[in-house]
């Protein structure tokens, strides 16, 4: 018996990740100046981490609901996306 597929969590919003996104970079870039003192630095790396936690959670459900639609039955044993080069 097939064991059924899990079911995805609540979907994160497009508009949500890529504000999850534009913050990241945006901390990124402040970091990458040089200009926060030791406690910014930190409290901005904590935030990046979290931020980052949330986009990659955001791209697995994505893939996720990928696979469900080109498999519903074995969605594990669809062949993950190839890069184009």
């Amino acid at each position: 018996m097939a064991k059924p597929a899990p079911a995805p969590a609540e979907p994160a919003s497009p508009a949500d990740f890529e504000h999850s996104l534009d913050e990241l970079e945006q901390l990124v870039a402040r970091m990458e100046g040089g200009d926060l003192s030791l406690d910014d630095s930190l409290a901005s790396f904590e935030r990046g981490i979290g931020l980052y936690r949330h986009c990659q959670q955001a791209l697995e459900q994505a893939e996720l609901r990928v696979r469900l639609l080109l498999d519903p039955e074995a969605p594990d044993s669809a062949e993950p996306f190839e890069p184009e080069l």
